[in-house]
Order: C-alpha cells, then structure tokens, then sequence
C-alpha cells in the first residue's frame, strides 16, 4: 500500500424511530436557519464595513437556543460550506454563483457531521445493523456493503428525500495501492459517441440500448400525471397520488443510476482507454428538439467513467467538442458540408465508403482522441 489515500462513500438507508426523525428534521431546520443567518449577516457586515466575514454559529445560540438541542458538528459544517461557496464564487464566478438563502419549499433536507476519535471512542461508528450518531444515538440502518477494516470513518451525511426516506452517505478514507499508468493503444482503446436513441455507440459499432424496463417505468409515469391532472388540488386522493408520482420518479432516477454504474463499469474493465467529446449536455439538448439529450444522464456516465478508469490507472480522453466527428470520412478524411440528424447513413463522394452516421463519428472521435494523447506524449518527452 501506498502513502495515497482514496475516499470512498456508502450509502445506506435509515429507519430512524419517532424520536429520531424529529431530531433529523430539527436538525434540517437548524441548518437553514443557521446558513440564512450567516449569509444575511455577512451581507450586512459587508455592507457597513467593505469587508468579508461569516459569523461561527456560536454566536447565535444565546438568541435562538433551539440550536443547542441538534449536533453541533451539524452547524460548523453549514458555516464551512458557506465559506466554500464565497470561495468558489470569487474564485470562478463565471461557473458558480452567489449563494443564495434556503427555503425549506425548495433546498433538500440535508446536514453533514464529522467523526472524531476520542479516547472513549469515535464519536461515529457503524454497528451490526444501525449507525452510532451524535444525540441521536443508534440509527437502525440497512447496509448493502460493509465498509474494510482498515478504512476511517471521516464524515457522514443524512439525506431526506422528497418521498420521506431518509439516507445516510458515509465518507471513508482508505489508503490506496499506487496504479501503474496503462499507456493506451489502438487495440485497447474505445471511441463512443453519444447517441439518443442509443445512448452510446461504438466505433466497432455496438450500442447500449437502455434496458426495456426502464420504458414500463415511464409508462407508469405518464399515467400517473393524465390521472393527477383530473384530480382537486388539494384532496385526499390527489395528495396519496403526488406521493405515488414521487415515488415513481425516485424509481426511475434509481433504475437510470444503476445502468450508468453498471455500463460504466464494464467499460472500465474491457478497455484501457476510452475516448469521448467534450459534448455540453445542455447545449446538445437544445440542438436536438425531439428529445431530451439529459434523459439518460449522459454527463454522469462520462464523470463514473472517468473516476473508474483513473482508480484503474486507465486514461479517458476528452476531445474538442466542435471537432466535425459527425461529417468527417474516417477512410480518407473527406470533409462534408452537413449531415442532419436525421440521416443514418451516408455515402463519401470522395472514396466512395457508405458509413453508418454515428459508427463513423465514434471512429472519429477515437482516432482524434489517440492523435491527441501521442502528441502530447512527444511534447513531454522534448520538454
């Protein structure tokens, strides 16, 4: 084992008892009354003073003595993740923007707390079938996956969702054996090319249709909207169906997680590298009318692609977005005017080569992604 360390994250699910769940639901209240506070205040301050500077929440518990009944660590972790935010805002405001205040109507009911080893013990550990919280005591939990022996408990986020589960995301630290770097080669390399219908396809020519289920799922879901648009705002039987819709919802963003981590994952054991475009996934969605181009969540399969390739000491490779893939012959080069959407195959006036539209694209995109990575291999070498 190296000196490197890597983080890990479980996620189990939680059956908190009464008493539990009214704690986790203070401690949700605490929090955004806590992050309003601090951000309303360092506006204030900032502008009687020209200077920036966030209160610690101990300065507010004299006048709202409620936060003295939730974890503390609960509120040290608001007023940091406010200064993360300031800090990325100065830092890079084109991508992040202001922070803004929390309403509990819209900002999901979350609260983060760190583990600390004391010599009575930690003060967050997991048990046989629960979670040993701060005030809140033993959680009952469900755990899919047993953390090692030899990772350390760093922090812990409870998660409520909009269905009234509530979830517990547990961060490990775990030393991590140092990969060798896998040089890629033609061989073992894979060009993909995103695709709606598809999701991918290969330069080989393979596709990852989505699995059938995934349609009854959304079948379900449009009746369920025809039936709640018939229905009294309002009523009894109009609440138990929004509940019906969340939970559908909930069901779907599962089922598409579990096929992005599942694909993603073969991919990384199969190939040594893979090449993708740099594609923006809104942008594409509003090229393309017909369809949403984030139904299936693209732009997440591309970041578990690369974290796995990386852990493996494997290369994903990012070409230029706007490089033509799409009207360029992968047999000679030839360079067309346009080739619409719509159209799935596509004969080179040139050499004469029919290719098959996005099959010649991800050829494309993996010769591109390869010419890239060697020649920035040579600039190393002369440098």
């Amino acid at each position: 084992m190296a000196d490197n360390k890597r983080y890990t994250t479980l996620k189990v699910r939680l059956y908190p008892n009464e008493a539990q769940a009214d704690l986790f639901e203070k401690t949700f209240g605490c929090c955004r009354y806590i992050w309003n506070q601090m951000l309303a205040d360092q506006e204030r301050f900032y502008l009687e003073t020209g200077k920036f500077f966030i209160p610690t929440p101990a300065k507010y518990k004299a006048g709202a003595p409620f936060l003295k009944e939730v974890d503390n660590q609960a509120l040290i972790q608001e007023h940091n993740r406010l200064n993360q935010a300031f800090r990325l805002f100065f830092k890079h405001p084109e991508n992040f923007g202001y922070p803004k205040f929390k309403r509990k109507k819209e900002d999901r009911d979350s609260f983060t707390a760190c583990n600390h080893d004391f010599p009575s013990g930690p003060t967050i550990y997991t048990t046989k079938d629960g979670i040993r919280m701060t005030k809140a005591g033993i959680v009952r939990a469900k755990f899919h996956r047993r953390p090692q022996a030899w990772w350390k408990l760093r922090r812990i986020t409870v998660d409520k969702t909009r269905t009234g589960k509530y979830y517990a995301c547990i961060l490990y630290e775990c030393p991590a054996a140092e990969r060798e770097p896998v040089p890629p080669t033609p061989e073992k390399t894979v060009g993909l090319k995103y695709s709606i219908p598809h999701f991918y396809v290969t330069d080989g020519g393979e596709t990852a249709d989505p699995p059938h289920w995934v349609k009854r799922s959304q079948e379900k879901l449009a009746n369920i909207q025809r039936s709640l648009g018939r229905m009294q705002p309002g009523s009894k039987r109009y609440r138990e169906t929004v509940q019906k819709l969340r939970l559908t919802h909930e069901h779907i963003a599962n089922q598409r997680r579990d096929f992005i981590h599942k694909e993603s994952r073969r991919i990384a054991n199969v190939w040594d590298a893979v090449c993708m475009r740099d594609d923006h996934m809104e942008d594409l969605g509003k090229a393309v009318s017909l369809a949403n181009a984030r139904d299936w969540g693209y732009g997440m399969f591309r970041e578990c692609l690369r974290y796995k390739l990386e852990r493996e000491g494997k290369r994903l490779i990012l070409i230029d977005r706007y490089v033509p893939s799409t009207r360029t012959c992968s047999v000679c080069g030839f360079l067309r005017e346009a080739v619409h959407y719509k159209e799935r195959t596509w004969a080179c006036p040139k050499c004469g080569a029919v290719h098959k539209r996005e099959t010649n694209a991800a050829k494309n995109i993996k010769a591109q992604g390869l010419r890239q990575y060697f020649s920035m291999q040579e600039r190393r070498e002369s440098a």
